[in-house]
């Protein structure tokens, strides 16, 4: 479903910040989270969720720390700063009167 993907592709830091709201996780668990959600249709390539941790981490929306895990391999961790708890709720702002918009200007007369 390419169209899905191009249409959601910019809101790919408000997806994850929106996950991140609930709890802090770590990359496969959001993207697996957000593969659940679509029901299949739509998932993070591995290179674009990690260009968008380094992207939100930058712009200190996030940041990171090493899980304790007592099996398996060390995983990083990412938690939502109070910047990027504005942030996402600009985000969704922004999406919200966009999408309204949209429907207004496609809706069928009659």
């Amino acid at each position: 479903m390419s169209i899905a993907s191009d249409l959601i592709r910019g809101h790919t830091d408000m997806i994850i910040l929106a996950q991140l709201i609930k709890k802090d996780s770590y990359g496969y668990e959001i993207n697996k989270v957000i593969q659940q959600k679509s029901k299949g249709f739509y998932e993070l390539k591995e290179a674009t969720l990690y260009t968008a941790f380094r992207r939100l981490e930058q712009a200190e929306c996030i940041s990171s720390y090493w899980g304790e895990e007592s099996i398996g391999a060390r995983r990083r961790y990412y938690t939502i700063t109070e910047w990027g708890v504005e942030t996402y709720r600009r985000l969704k702002s922004e999406w919200d009167t966009a999408k309204g918009l949209i429907d207004l200007l496609i809706k069928e007369e009659g």
